[in-house]
């Protein structure tokens, strides 16, 4: 009598990423511990908007767009605390790992990827000492924040007319009187920790 032979295990796949820092951090259950500003910063300054469709010699980065977005919301309310402030340069921080996709993407892929980017969201909050969740309050002062940058970058950097990207984004009723241009990623990632530091 033949003993049956044992069908060979398939190893789960890898789930995790290494950093740069020397973190090994796993996607689907990212912990604080393993998350770096360092990391953070590089991954940002690497990762561009809009595709990469935008004016100027550089691509326009996450970082640049992070850095946007904060100082607009200390625009729209001066007196923000330094921690919500922080909140909002964070606000897109999960791309560091899972990249910066187009909305009509994230449509077509659905939740599994919001979950991911929520439990990296919270992990990064956490490590960074913010809640894991953000009050309401404070998500939509950084939302409003994130549609007029979005709409100050649609026109000056990605070849949207005033009328398509009102229709998109919504026109600012107090337009911020920002110019942006495209910097190198090195210059990026410098601007965004020093950032960092001034609000952390």
């Amino acid at each position: 009598m033949t003993t049956p032979k044992k069908e060979k295990s398939t190893p789960a796949p890898r789930a995790w990423q290494r950093m740069l820092s020397g973190r090994r951090l796993d996607l689907l259950d990212p912990s604080p511990l393993d998350i770096e500003i360092e990391d953070i910063a590089l991954g940002l300054s690497r990762e561009v908007r809009w595709n990469g469709q935008t004016l100027g010699e550089w691509g326009y980065t996450i970082a640049e767009h992070s850095l946007l977005v904060e100082e607009i919301v200390g625009l729209i309310k001066p007196d923000t605390k330094p921690e919500i402030r922080l909140a909002a340069l964070l606000h897109d921080a999960p791309e560091y790992v899972i990249g910066d996709l187009i909305t009509p993407f994230k449509y077509a892929i659905g939740s599994g990827y919001k979950d991911l980017e929520n439990r990296l969201m919270q992990a990064i909050h956490v490590r960074f000492g913010l809640p894991a969740n953000l009050p309401d309050k404070t998500n939509k002062l950084i939302k409003r924040a994130d549609r007029m940058a979005a709409y100050l970058e649609a026109t000056q950097l990605a070849g949207f007319s005033d009328k398509e990207a009102s229709k998109i984004f919504g026109k600012p009723r107090a337009m911020p009187n920002i110019r942006i241009t495209g910097i190198s990623p090195q210059e990026a990632n410098k601007n965004f920790l020093k950032r960092f530091g001034e609000l952390a």
